[in-house]
């Protein structure tokens, strides 16, 4: 056999195969992959903002509970909702906190409210069915709340009176989920934010709107929670699960999703 004929001994596929998708294009990396530079001053940067709006947050946490009580205070005689404002007092050595929360009667469902609830339930599950595929996800994530009431539904119609949580327990619950939340803000974007090349005020500006979103937020959330609970426990688990904790991640994941599309700085700054 010729000399020619020979294959070349090293002859490389893989790189060219590697670097292209299913249909032939080019894959390019990862925006956040490429500009992913954790030099010195990423760390230094991550380390001090994290201190810096932890201590600030501890700061201003006793007045923004006052805040709290304030407004709630406030909405209670102009809602048409049912229920009492009550303080939980911690104290730390010096520190003094006043967590406040709404007390209200639990009331379990009538025959009237479940039947209502259960054909509202069934009914959208029907419409889901009307939905485009190119919507498909929405579909899908509007069954699995659906689900999760029609569980309720079930629950309560076999054993409406094992039902142990309190509307009370459960705010309570909310509201300090929602501090604890909060309070790792600065630890969760120093892990998973800072690190990367966005420039100091980027990150301040975007740890101090995500805080200050949740912190206006929470109080509407137990509000509007409470007017829907004051009709029955029913919907307890839905709120839970779904309208609870899940969704103030989700909103951290929203802004921190907004702050990753921002300009990375460039690699002469």
């Amino acid at each position: 056999m010729h000399d020619s004929a020979k294959l070349p001994a090293t002859t490389n596929f893989a790189d060219p195969i590697r670097s292209r998708g299913h249909r032939g294009g080019v894959i390019p990396m990862h925006r956040a992959l490429a500009h992913f530079r954790l030099g010195p001053m990423n760390l230094v940067t991550s380390i001090s903002l994290f201190f810096f709006f932890s201590a600030i947050w501890l700061v201003l946490l006793p007045r923004l509970c006052r805040f709290w009580s304030q407004l709630l205070a406030w909405s209670l005689p102009r809602l048409p909702l049912h229920a009492s404002l009550d303080l939980n007092e911690y104290h730390l050595s010096s520190f003094r906190l006043q967590i406040p929360y709404l007390r209200m009667e639990p009331v379990l469902p009538t025959p009237s409210v479940w039947i209502l609830t259960c054909v509202v339930t069934l009914l959208l599950f029907a419409i889901t069915s009307l939905v485009p595929r190119k919507l498909m996800p929405v579909t899908y994530l509007t069954r699995a709340i659906l689900l999760i009431q029609a569980s309720a539904l079930l629950y309560f119609a076999l054993w409406p009176l094992h039902f142990k949580h309190s509307p009370d327990s459960y705010i309570e619950a909310l509201v300090n989920s929602g501090i604890g939340l909060i309070s790792i803000v600065p630890l969760l974007f120093a892990l998973t934010y800072y690190i990367f090349d966005f420039g100091l005020w980027k990150k301040a500006v975007l740890t101090a709107l995500t805080m200050t979103h949740l912190a206006i937020f929470l109080p509407f959330q137990v509000l509007v929670q409470a007017l829907i609970l004051q009709k029955s426990v029913l919907f307890m688990p839905l709120l839970y699960i779904v309208f609870g904790i899940a969704l103030d991640v989700m909103l951290i994941i929203a802004f921190y999703s907004w702050g990753m599309s921002w300009h990375f700085r460039s690699a002469t700054e």
